[in-house]
């Protein structure tokens, strides 16, 4: 019998730049001119029917100007499009047209296209380098940075991907004035959930400035898209893989991520979440980690923001609380949650422990005794 042993140590340098600005198309193609992306040639620009015309289609002339090679991969706006399914026909036509692991993809537009893309390029070719072009605020707060990607399934949202680093990621602020209100208000669950967990300071900044931001006041759109980003950078430093404090961007996600399935995506993913930083602070609140007048705060700042606090009377509440199950924080078939601590911050359950588990009794009292 014999034995061998393969060594494989490595030190990976995943570090990346994220810039955040106005109209920055054209910084894009300049960085990839000046070596951000080494000596690649080729770019598959992935995104979707929203921002088609308006980024993705400049950013290929921009390319094709500077005698690049690329093309355009479109996929329907929308969760619905974020499949294994969606995944393969991008591969299928990338393959189709001569694109091999001296490629790079581009991702141009919100959380779906981010994380699609993200994850078609860690498998692609056994892996290729992407960026990031993210053109909604919900991007800008969650899915363009930590690099974790992944698609939809039937079962569940998010359990099938990888972590996968961009080469850099483009926040650009213009693209904010070109969504819809809807969107917009979803984008913003993120930000109110980075407050709830990390910040008082942006919690109050929001309270006191959510009509600026939807006005588009330069000023207060870099100032909660810089505050994102530091949230997120300074939890995603310490915990790149979600081995403990990383799961506190969770807060409010068991719950939305449930609710947004069972709505068949009527819910928008940034609505689903605010239902779910609700339910989660009425769970802190029966466990004595918020007041009631916490918990007032965090719905009068959701409603501030035009999102849903109260489940819509289409869903079906036993069918929501089975959904709970596929969440990918269950351990040996236990819920878990991540709970608020007052405003600005979370419950540490024990040494790098974040999330506790929950009773499907506890779950279903809050359901039915705190929901209309």
């Amino acid at each position: 019998m014999g034995k061998f042993k393969v060594e494989l140590k490595k030190v990976v340098d995943d570090s990346y730049d994220i810039l955040i600005g106005h109209n920055l198309k054209r910084t894009l193609v300049e960085d990839i001119s000046n070596g951000l992306l080494g000596k690649i040639k080729k770019f598959a620009i992935i995104t979707d029917t929203n921002v088609l015309d308006i980024y993705a289609q400049p950013i290929y002339d921009l390319l094709v100007e500077k005698n690049y090679k690329a093309d355009i991969f479109i996929v329907q706006a929308g969760e619905k499009s974020k499949t294994r399914e969606t995944k393969s026909k991008i591969e299928d036509a990338m393959l189709e047209k001569g694109y091999r692991r001296d490629c790079a993809v581009i991702a141009i537009g919100g959380g779906v296209v981010s994380d699609l893309a993200g994850f078609l390029a860690g498998t692609y070719g056994r892996g290729v380098p992407f960026i990031t072009y993210a053109t909604t605020l919900l991007a800008a707060a969650d899915a363009s940075i930590g690099g974790k990607t992944a698609v939809d399934t039937p079962l569940a949202t998010n359990l099938i991907g990888l972590f996968n680093q961009p080469k850099k990621v483009y926040i650009d602020l213009e693209a904010w004035k070109t969504l819809p209100d809807r969107q917009m208000y979803s984008g913003m669950a993120e930000t109110i959930k980075h407050a709830c967990m990390a910040s008082k300071e942006l919690f109050d900044f929001l309270q006191k400035n959510m009509e600026k931001i939807y006005s588009n006041d330069i000023t207060a759109c870099e100032y909660i898209a810089n505050y994102n980003c530091e949230i997120k950078y300074k939890v995603v430093m310490k915990d790149e893989r979600e081995s403990g404090l990383r799961e506190v961007l969770n807060l409010g996600h068991t719950f939305g991520r449930a609710i947004e399935t069972v709505s068949d995506y009527r819910l928008l993913h940034g609505e689903a979440v605010a239902i779910g930083l609700v339910a989660q602070a009425y769970l802190a609140k029966e466990k004595g980690y918020m007041t009631e007048s916490d918990v007032k705060k965090v719905i009068a700042l959701l409603k501030k923001a035009n999102l849903p606090t109260e489940i819509p009377e289409y869903i079906d509440r036993e069918k929501l609380i089975e959904k709970l199950y596929t969440d990918k924080k269950v351990r040996d078939g236990k819920l878990r949650f991540v709970l608020e601590k007052g405003i600005g911050d979370v419950v540490c359950f024990g040494e790098n422990l974040y999330a506790t588990p929950i009773s499907e009794e506890e779950i279903r009292n809050i359901i039915n005794n705190y929901f209309e």
